[in-house]
């Protein structure tokens, strides 16, 4: 029960927001009472920042995934990129921004969470994209980790990128673009260009 519950309150929260959506919402959804969700979650606050890290495992399990496949690292990130988006379909909600601002703990949980994730993602794409030849040499490995992080959590803000003129999908592909044209090197300008117009078509 407890995996259902998450499953359909991750599904809700995305959908319609972390705010919008209540217990009662979760319940009815699930054709359970309200006190079944309590048995399990004792307060909306811990549903919600159970539910967040359950997001971002199961985002994580479909990273490795990828990660396993062994591709360049320049085709590995834009494939990360793709299953993100895929995966949290809520942009119009900003389900990022209504965490941070409704439930400050649960968002700061999830992002020290987020943080060693793609931490350790990142280096290992940047390490073998150094090793073979398609970033440069001279980049500090733990510098570039750190930014894009800051990036990645940057572009979730609606102060500075109202949803109504960006969408969070737009957003990241202008961000990875940004983010793989300052390492890049020639070899690795080629493969991004070829994977921009392949994805324009």
């Amino acid at each position: 029960m407890r995996e259902k519950i998450l499953n359909t309150a991750a599904d809700m929260f995305l959908t319609y927001g972390f705010k919008s959506v209540t217990m009662d919402d979760i319940a009815e959804a699930l054709g359970i009472s309200k006190k079944t969700i309590y048995a399990h979650y004792s307060t909306k606050n811990k549903l919600v920042v159970a539910t967040s890290l359950h997001v971002v495992d199961r985002i994580n399990c479909g990273i490795d995934e990828i990660r396993e496949k062994g591709q360049n690292p320049i085709k590995e990130n834009y494939e990360i990129k793709h299953f993100v988006v895929h995966h949290l379909k809520g942009e119009k909600t900003s389900p990022h921004y209504q965490l941070q601002k409704y439930y400050p703990k649960a968002y700061d949980s999830l992002k020290n969470k987020q943080f060693e994730l793609l931490e350790n993602c990142m280096i290992d794409n940047i390490q073998r994209g150094i090793e073979g030849g398609y970033y440069r040499k001279d980049i500090r490995v733990d510098f570039i980790s750190r930014i894009h992080f800051i990036g990645m959590m940057g572009i979730k803000d609606t102060d500075l990128f109202p949803i109504e003129e960006y969408s969070h999908p737009k957003l990241m592909e202008y961000f990875l673009e940004y983010h793989l044209r300052a390492i890049c090197t020639p070899k690795g300008v080629k493969i991004l260009e070829e994977l921009i117009n392949n994805n324009e078509k």
